[in-house]
């Protein structure tokens, strides 16, 4: 199968799980997932989803490559066989920002889901997940900037549509700097992580704005008390930051 097509195909019915019977923002999505199969065929890129706090992340990239291909990601609900998800962002086509889309799925064995639908041509198509976490670390969720280190002191950062989101399982994290209101896309990034006795590490595996930082690890100070997160270290430029980030719950 050509990449491209497998990115169109993606793009359109990239976010499927076992579904509770009811909606709620923790749910048997939540967590960390990968693509095996895209219309029975083993795919060639590496396709990662995270789900957390009613809110969903994809993204498609080259690790061996270090070639990132595409993203998007949107707040989401689930109800009995439908999954509803509502793109805020998507990097290569924004047209598609504000739309809502509803899918059906099958659980199958093994911790893999086989999901149904169509692409944006109206063609039938089916993607095979594997699930990789459970979601149920201390940093599991959807969590916003709130205050950034600037000139020595913390700032808080002023709401409105312009937002900067990081996404975390259990093993893995996506990071994202939008504006849904005007459709635009700043950059993402994301990979696996640790978070261990106060420090937190992360390893890139993408990064939209900079192939060269992939392979690259990170380490930071970090602390959770409630829905802060409060991490501080040096940015992957050598710049030192300190930043804290609440849940964006749905």
């Amino acid at each position: 199968m050509k990449k491209i097509n497998l990115v169109l195909l993606v793009a359109c019915i990239w976010a499927v799980a076992f579904l509770p019977k009811q909606p709620t923002v923790s749910d048997a999505l939540t967590g960390a997932w990968k693509t095996l199969e895209v219309n029975g065929e083993a795919v060639s890129v590496d396709i990662s989803y995270i789900f957390a706090s009613g809110y969903g992340m994809y993204s498609i990239y080259d690790l061996e490559k270090k070639q990132f291909i595409e993203a998007s990601g949107g707040y989401y609900k689930v109800n009995d066989n439908a999954f509803t998800i509502t793109i805020e962002y998507h990097t290569s086509d924004t047209s598609e920002v504000g739309k809502t889309y509803t899918l059906s799925l099958t659980a199958g064995e093994d911790e893999t889901m086989l999901m149904e639908g169509e692409d944006k041509k109206g063609d039938k198509v089916s993607l095979l997940l594997k699930r990789l976490d459970y979601g149920d670390t201390p940093l599991s969720g959807n969590w916003r900037i709130s205050e950034r280190m600037r000139e020595g002191k913390m700032r808080p950062m002023r709401p409105g549509p312009r937002k900067t989101l990081k996404i975390l399982s259990g093993t893995r994290f996506q990071w994202a700097a939008i504006n849904p209101e005007t459709k635009q896309f700043r950059g993402t990034g994301g990979g696996t992580y640790t978070f261990e006795n106060g420090k937190y590490t992360e390893n890139i595996e993408f990064f939209s704005r900079d192939s060269s930082r992939v392979g690259i690890s990170l380490g930071f100070d970090g602390s959770v008390e409630g829905e802060a997160w409060t991490h501080s270290g040096f940015s992957s430029k050598g710049a030192p930051i300190k930043e804290i980030w609440r849940i964006d719950a749905y």
